[in-house]
């Protein structure tokens, strides 16, 4: 019954995600470019849950988004299952309870995210790849996640919490006895 619980507020979660997407922070660029509140979240889900709730909610956020914005289907939902799956092999490998492991994971995340998304819409749409104009925008995306990431890390850590005991059953007693 709890995990029916959490996974309907993080649907709902993805529809709040899209409106401030589609709406809010296209009033808030720099240089034209918006953060990419996705990769954060899909990095969020990955950390909490484990790889397969992960990997299904970067499936289905991407196929939404694809369906409703994008030219050709599937490049969202493909990038953001491995986002979803990063999150999860950032989990395994690295501690979650440090903000500078958190930014990095983020950066990282958003620089394979948006590297993979522009190389297979290059090869897809067959358009000829600008390397500086997409670092640069890149570079200001990688910052602005950063930055949101930064703002919002202690209602993120707290609810990561709550998913990963619910999800994970990390209890330490248990862990341990």
């Amino acid at each position: 019954m709890k995990k029916t619980t959490i996974l309907i507020l993080l649907i709902l979660a993805f529809f709040i995600l899209f409106f401030l997407q589609a709406n809010i922070f296209q009033n808030f660029t720099i240089a034209g470019v918006m953060p990419n509140l996705f990769v954060i979240f899909i990095v969020f889900i990955g950390l909490s849950a484990n790889a397969t709730v992960g990997i299904f909610f970067g499936v289905i956020c991407g196929l939404t988004i694809d369906l409703i914005y994008s030219k050709s289907i599937g490049i969202t939902a493909v990038m953001l299952c491995v986002v979803g799956y990063l999150g999860a092999y950032f989990d395994r490998n690295f501690s979650k309870e440090n903000k500078i492991t958190i930014i990095i994971m983020i950066a990282v995340s958003t620089i394979i995210y948006e590297i993979g998304y522009y190389a297979i819409n290059s090869i897809i749409l067959g358009f000829e790849p600008e390397i500086l104009f997409f670092i640069k925008i890149l570079a200001l995306e990688v910052l602005y996640n950063i930055l949101l990431t930064i703002i919002f890390y202690p209602m993120l850590q707290k609810m990561g919490y709550s998913i990963d005991r619910t999800f994970k059953k990390n209890n330490i007693l248990t862990r341990y006895f």
